[in-house]
This record gives C-alpha cells, sequence and structure tokens, in this order.
C-alpha cells in the first residue's frame, strides 16, 4: 500500500510492463479486485473495462478510482461462467485468478498484435502459509506458459517475492497475441 495515496501499489509485474498500456487503449482488466491494476491502467489514460464478482469490491474499486479522478468502467460478473465484455482489447489483465476452462475465452478477448498481462500463484504458495492451498487456483512450474498458447510468450517468470512483507510464489507472463 501507498503511504501516500493510502491505495495498494500494482504489482512488479504490472509496473515493468506498464509501458503497453498506452493513452487510448482499450484494457480489459479480469477478477479486478478493488482495482488496483484498473486504475493505474487508467492513470496512464487508457480506457478501461474491469471485472469482479465481488460487489463490496467493485464498491471499494469504484470510490478509489474517484478518489484518483479517473475512469473505469466496473461490471459485476461471475468469470467462471458469464460471458466477457464484447469486443478484443489492447491488453487483458488477469492477476491473482486462475481459471484453466476459462483461459482460451481470456485469451480470445485479446486482439491481434495487442496482449495478455498475467500473474498468479504457484503451487509452492502453500508451503508460506497464507493465499490460496487448493490445485485449482494453483499453478505447476512452467503450466502458465503452456496456458497461453499460442500467444507469443515476451517475459514469463516464476519466483518468490516479498510484497508488503510477505513472501510470495508466483507465475507472471506478458504474451502477445499473433497478428493475424
Amino acid at each position: 500500500m501507498s503511504a501516500a495515496s493510502g491505495r495498494e501499489v500494482p504489482s512488479t509485474w504490472f509496473q515493468w510492463h506498464a509501458g503497453i498500456v498506452k493513452s487510448g487503449a482499450s484494457i480489459l482488466d479480469l477478477a479486478c479486485g478493488t482495482g488496483t491494476h484498473a486504475i493505474a491502467a487508467a492513470e496512464r489514460g487508457a480506457k478501461v473495462i474491469a471485472v469482479d464478482i465481488d460487489p463490496e469490491r467493485l464498491e471499494a474499486a469504484q470510490k478509489a478510482a474517484q478518489k484518483a479522478g479517473v475512469t473505469v468502467e466496473w461490471l459485476q460478473a461471475d468469470l467462471t461462467r458469464d460471458p466477457l465484455p464484447d469486443g478484443q482489447f489492447d491488453v487483458v489483465m488477469l492477476f491473482n485468478f486462475l481459471d484453466r476452462a476459462r483461459m482460451p475465452q481470456f485469451l480470445e478477448a485479446v486482439k491481434p498484435g495487442g496482449y495478455f498481462m498475467s500473474e498468479t500463484f504457484l503451487e509452492q504458495q502453500r508451503e508460506l502459509g497464507w493465499g490460496p492451498t487448493s490445485d485449482e487456483h494453483l499453478l505447476k512450474s512452467g503450466e502458465l506458459c503452456s496456458l497461453v498458447k499460442p500467444f507469443e510468450i515476451v517475459l514469463a517468470r516464476e519466483v518468490l517475492e516479498i510484497l508488503d512483507g510477505r513472501t510470495r510464489a508466483v507465475a507472471s507472463i506478458l504474451a502477445q497475441r499473433p497478428r493475424e
């Protein structure tokens, strides 16, 4: 959390690759939670649609966006079954969420030449005593790269990282959809 703003700081993965979030770009933030990444993208001038199942988190996100002076379109939906917003996006972001069965639809939302940016927990997270514990919500080593095929992997990593004083085991990827 940033002391100056009082809101959560985007992940290091987002910060390292924020350059792909251009002014006027169309962004889809899936499982947006309290809107950390959606707001950061809107601050860069992007047109952002953010989706989450939790109405309380969306309400908190909306308040944070108003405080930041940015506009984001907030949608409540269950990503395990509800359709995604229509259209294709310059960047689709997915942080701390895993649904292997829906991954093809998440990737289909990326326009040709656009990017898929994702980061979520690895199986090693169980050993750290917090976060998801179900195999359904944890990636195997190397799995994220296979889930984004046939996209071209720009950069990927699997790391133990300290964030907000807690160690987390994550896989991160930036992948580009081939131009048709």
